[in-house]
């Protein structure tokens, strides 16, 4: 299936951005997908299989729905093919810190 570099630009740029994606298993040609506005369900499902089989993404099904979740590998091919800086990544990579971490130092009385 041919996909235009725009839509793949633009399913990269929101998986990277978010680091998972989800979509229904609806086949239909014009079923939309609820996140990526203007984009056909079918393509952002032909895409992710694209990355899957090349290793970049685990794929897990369940009622109906595909998850998707980058690997590491494909955090750098993402990187790569968009051209980002080496600081940039996804948001399922950033770890927050912990509200209890300032505590442990201190001293009970």
């Amino acid at each position: 299936m041919f996909i235009p570099k725009q839509l793949r630009t633009t399913i990269y740029g929101h998986l990277f951005r978010e680091g998972v994606l989800v979509a229904q298993k609806n086949f239909h040609p014009k079923a939309m997908h609820p996140d990526l506005t203007k984009i056909p369900n079918l393509v952002v499902y032909k895409t992710m299989q694209s990355l899957v089989s090349k290793g970049y993404l685990k794929e897990q099904f369940n009622w109906r729905h595909h998850y998707w979740t980058l690997t590491d590998e494909g955090i750098e091919y993402l990187s790569a093919v968009l051209n980002l800086p080496a600081n940039v990544v996804p948001t399922t990579v950033i770890q927050k810190p912990r509200p209890g971490a300032s505590i442990r130092g201190s001293t009970r009385p």
